[in-house]
């Protein structure tokens, strides 16, 4: 599983001109599950979100977790992280997982980051959506349950 975090000011997700989503101070959430991804991976991810340390604290260091500042996190699908495009021009998406499993384990990982006691807002699953994200820092992370990066 691997997700993008972006530490943001606000964030929002609509679909067909409809909000699905929407947050202030926290995280966007850009994740991916893989054809080899199980609950373990989604658990691994959900706490590893919730205890990143990237707000600053009083002396400006970043030291404070989303449950720190009050944050809240927009998780949205996004398949593409498993774009494969080292060969052509066009991505492979073979290393993603089909939809049903997708979106059971996206939803599991929104359950457990939930169960960390951070307000979560998500997108529509395999809807097309329009994602506003209102970078920080900029602070843009890449995790990996298999801890490839």
């Amino acid at each position: 599983m691997r997700a993008v975090v972006q530490r943001v000011t606000c964030g929002r997700v609509t679909v067909d001109g409809q909000t699905s989503g929407e947050i202030g101070r926290g995280v966007v959430v850009l994740l991916g599950v893989g054809q080899d991804d199980g609950p373990a991976d989604a658990e691994y991810l959900a706490r590893k979100v919730a205890g990143l340390r990237i707000f600053e604290d009083g002396q400006g260091k970043m030291n404070l977790a989303l449950a720190d500042v009050g944050g809240q996190a927009l998780v949205v699908s996004q398949f593409t992280l498993y774009g494969d495009c080292r060969r052509g021009n066009r991505p492979s998406f073979s290393s993603a997982a089909p939809a049903e499993k997708g979106k059971q384990l996206y939803l599991y990982f929104v359950d457990k980051l939930r169960e960390t006691g951070i307000a979560v807002q998500t997108g529509v699953f395999q809807a097309h959506m329009q994602v506003e994200i209102f970078n920080d820092g900029p602070v843009t992370l890449l995790l990996d349950s298999t801890k490839n990066f």
